[in-house]
């Protein structure tokens, strides 16, 4: 498939992860599928209860711990420990830091993975961590815009609404978003969550008003929109996954994620795409914006030809290491 289709990357989960040799094989021979563009190797390793690496790798506790800490040096250190463990094996795209503001009393989806509920807090630690994920060269992902901290429902199963005003999105969940921007994040991730007040009828991943005019225009985003997994049930319960890919794209989003193993909805997706730009329902000038984009982030993160795996003692001493583990604990303890 990603040979015939020219596929942007590959994301893991914990059904493709075995032993860290395994990982980074596997990444490498990803990366013998590209062709002109190198393809991320992504992953959603943020720490606590969404961590696909584990053991021998690092276990880092969830980010709520760097927020009790809330020192900028500690968040530093731990995107560069995680950016080193994650590069040994081929890593290029970690879907973190997590920029949803916790809420007490939320659906608990967000919960401890958010790094705060004061924006400003926030806003500073993910500013810290994602510029030193990014420098050690593991182009990070902020997450899930414009903020799915505040729900009543889990998008994994339905389509959550979040009645707040523009002025207090502005105030406040936008906050750690604008800072990631500063920080010249690589890429975005959008939420499958309704926000009336900017579109009373498409979650964000599919609104024009929010990805386009909002995160695009208004906040001045220039690398990748990510959409979260379009197999989610906020999305199919009402869309076909080939028809939100279409709906996506027009909103706005560069980069579409799907996470199921079936390959035969991928390809749907993909042809449903190729019918939309035969039809002049996509145009080939937005087609090319979303390439372009790539090309360039890309440049930053990767190269072609792919460097050789490390392995055996050599990638096990990147892992888990005494500093890192120290680390780990010393965020714990938070």
């Amino acid at each position: 498939m990603a040979r015939e289709w020219g596929l942007g990357g590959v994301i893991l989960f914990s059904r493709n992860i075995e032993a860290p040799e395994q990982v980074a094989e596997l990444a490498y021979d990803v990366q013998q599928l590209a062709s002109d563009v190198p393809l991320w190797v992504s992953v959603d390793q943020e720490g606590g209860r969404v961590a696909r690496l584990r053991a021998p790798f690092t276990e880092w506790p969830a980010m709520a711990a760097l927020g009790r800490h809330g020192d900028l040096g500690l968040s530093a250190r731990v995107a560069t420990a995680l950016a080193s463990e994650l590069a040994a094996v081929g890593v290029t795209l970690d879907f973190a830091p997590v920029l949803d503001l916790h809420h007490a009393g939320a659906d608990p989806v967000v919960g401890d993975r958010a790094l705060s509920d004061d924006p400003d807090q926030a806003a500073r630690l993910a500013m810290s961590f994602i510029e030193a994920l990014q420098v050690a060269g593991v182009a990070a992902c902020g997450k899930h815009f414009p903020g799915h901290g505040d729900t009543r429902a889990d998008s994994h199963h339905e389509l959550p609404v979040v009645e707040h005003p523009p002025d207090r999105f502005r105030a406040r969940d936008l906050v750690p978003f604008k800072a990631a921007i500063a920080a010249n994040v690589a890429s975005v991730m959008s939420a499958h969550v309704l926000y009336p007040a900017f579109d009373d009828e498409r979650p964000a991943t599919l609104s024009r008003a929010l990805i386009s005019e909002v995160l695009r225009h208004e906040m001045g985003h220039r690398g990748l929109i990510i959409t979260d997994d379009l197999e989610m049930g906020a999305i199919t319960a009402s869309h076909s996954v080939s028809e939100a890919a279409v709906q996506a794209f027009e909103a706005g989003c560069d980069t579409l994620l799907l996470c199921g193993s079936a390959i035969e909805q991928h390809v749907t997706a993909i042809e449903a795409l190729i019918r939309a730009v035969e039809t002049g329902r996509l145009s080939m000038a937005a087609i090319e914006t979303a390439w372009t984009r790539h090309e360039d982030v890309k440049a930053r993160f990767l190269t072609l030809p792919p460097r050789r795996p490390l392995s055996g003692a050599a990638l096990s001493a990147r892992l888990g290491t005494d500093a890192h583990r120290a680390l780990a604990e010393e965020l714990a303890r938070a």
